[in-house]
């Protein structure tokens, strides 16, 4: 493993800089030699290594020098038949695995809380999704994961199935029994693509979950830049099957990608590699510790509870904590955002954090950070209702128009509370996390309007769902 201390692409461009370049080509920042002015201070440095596909520098669709050796440093380790950098985020990684394995009119399962992204490529693809509804957490109030029984059924259902598509963990950092049903789909050739945008890391071990690529995964995307120290749309893709075509996800790749691929980006993917790679156990005993210790601070507001993960099988970087004051999970972030403490996400009961991968000896301000939520959650009431959630009780279904026959339809807004059983005609997503609460093409159900009416009133934000606040949805004209 000592080959996994070096950094090729981020060496090269650094002795790129260091020859004092002239530049005569693109970007038109010239090594950030252009003025900026007072943007000149904070872009100045990084542009230095802004570079483009010069001698010594390597092609991302091509690579035959320091990205190639990069890249494969980075499928030693995680163990992968094919890894590649990924510039556009995972939503590209998303694409290109789900085009490799999907065509027009294919059935493929889907877990139906999966990010925007993935019904982005079933779209293109023109295929038919079966949708998974995962468990609802209770406690947490947030759905969790997939249950094998729901998959087994799923596939006895739709044997044909081209692929299952899987997101892991949640976005809350929940993980469930993979592996089983990863060893299912096999059984009948199903290949397993995964969402790991938040797991990167887990090729650690524990108290980690396990890694969708140790446990069997044919395709896992991951972002590196959610956990890892990489740059925001640095992420990674990994190969490991005999049930996908690799070349046809390297081809996808190609038409996806930006044909401009940030070197930025790139060296920065080569860092945090780098970064994982030489993670030792002793940073992660320090990590545990620091982590333990800001759970314990926390523990001690009133005005809320840290929830701990059902069964321990979750992700330690992932803190979520719920209301118990009459504060909503919107107006509680908006109090700690009055503090200059910026979250992940809220929703209407609870806030989540997401904790840095620590390493011995480096400092983050765990400390303050509690002393400025104790303080802008000072002398708030208590209420520690329990509600109980009506959940899905249709486990495995289809949209009720497919991608294919969209655009051939019509298109009618009508009143959110008289929208029961019509076919919605507009994704609506809460953002973040980006997981879509209403699918263009699913019929809308009564379960579904009263989450939508939930986070309507709690003050979320929308992608989709331009009149909502008129008290409009878009549906289908079906008959």
């Amino acid at each position: 493993m000592n080959n996994q201390l070096k950094t090729p692409l981020y060496d090269v461009l650094i002795d790129h800089v260091k020859k004092n370049p002239i530049s005569f080509h693109v970007p038109g920042h010239k090594y950030g030699t252009i003025n900026q002015r007072e943007a000149n201070r904070y872009f100045k440095q990084i542009l230095q290594i802004d570079a483009t596909e010069l001698s010594g520098l390597d092609d991302l669709h091509s690579p035959e020098g320091a990205i190639l050796e990069a890249e494969s440093l980075l499928a030693s380790l995680f163990q992968t038949q094919k890894s590649y950098f990924l510039v556009n985020g995972s939503t590209v990684g998303n694409l290109a695995m789900i085009m490799a394995a999907c065509s027009d009119g294919t059935n493929v399962l889907v877990q139906r809380n999966c990010h925007k992204s993935v019904l982005n490529g079933l779209s293109l693809a023109k295929a038919d999704p079966v949708f998974l509804e995962p468990e609802f957490d209770q406690e947490w109030k947030v759905p969790s994961g997939i249950r094998i029984e729901t998959v087994k059924e799923a596939i006895n259902l739709y044997p044909d199935a081209k692929a299952l598509i899987l997101t892991y963990p949640s976005y809350y950092g929940m993980a469930y029994d993979l592996q089983e049903i990863i060893k299912e789909a096999h059984l009948h050739d199903i290949p397993v693509l995964v969402d790991e945008a938040h797991g990167p890391h887990f090729i650690l071990g524990g108290p980690f979950p396990s890694s969708a690529l140790q446990l069997g995964a044919d395709v896992v995307v991951q972002s590196a830049h959610k956990i890892l120290p990489a740059m925001t749309m640095g992420s990674f893709l990994h190969v490991n099957s005999q049930l996908i075509n690799g070349n046809k996800v390297k081809e996808y790749l190609a038409m996806f990608q930006s044909s401009s691929p940030s070197y930025p980006i790139m060296a920065s993917l080569d860092l945090a590699r780098n970064y994982l790679a030489t993670y030792k156990p002793n940073d992660l005993t320090f990590l545990l510790n620091e982590i333990q210790r800001f759970k314990e601070m926390l523990a001690e507001i009133p005005a809320i509870r840290v929830l701990e993960y059902p069964n321990d099988n979750g992700d330690p970087l992932k803190l979520t904590i719920q209301s118990r004051s009459g504060l909503n999970g919107f107006e509680l972030q908006r109090r700690l955002e009055d503090v200059s403490i910026y979250t992940e996400l809220a929703d209407p009961h609870n806030v989540l954090f997401i904790l840095p991968l620590l390493k011995e000896g480096q400092s983050f301000p765990l400390e303050e950070t509690v002393l400025k939520i104790k303080k802008a959650l000072a002398g708030l009431p208590l209420n520690d209702a329990q509600e109980v959630f009506e959940v899905a009780s249709q486990k495995i279904s289809t949209l009720a128009t497919p991608f294919k026959e969209m655009g051939n339809l019509m298109v009618k807004e009508v009143d959110i509370a008289a929208a029961i059983g019509e076919v919605c005609a507009e994704t609506i997503i809460p953002y973040p996390p980006g997981i879509p609460l209403l699918i263009k093409g699913e019929r809308i159900t009564k379960e579904k309007l009263g989450q939508l009416a939930s986070l309507l009133k709690s003050g979320a934000r929308f992608q989709g769902g331009a009149r909502l606040k008129d008290g409009l949805i878009k549906t289908f004209y079906t008959s």
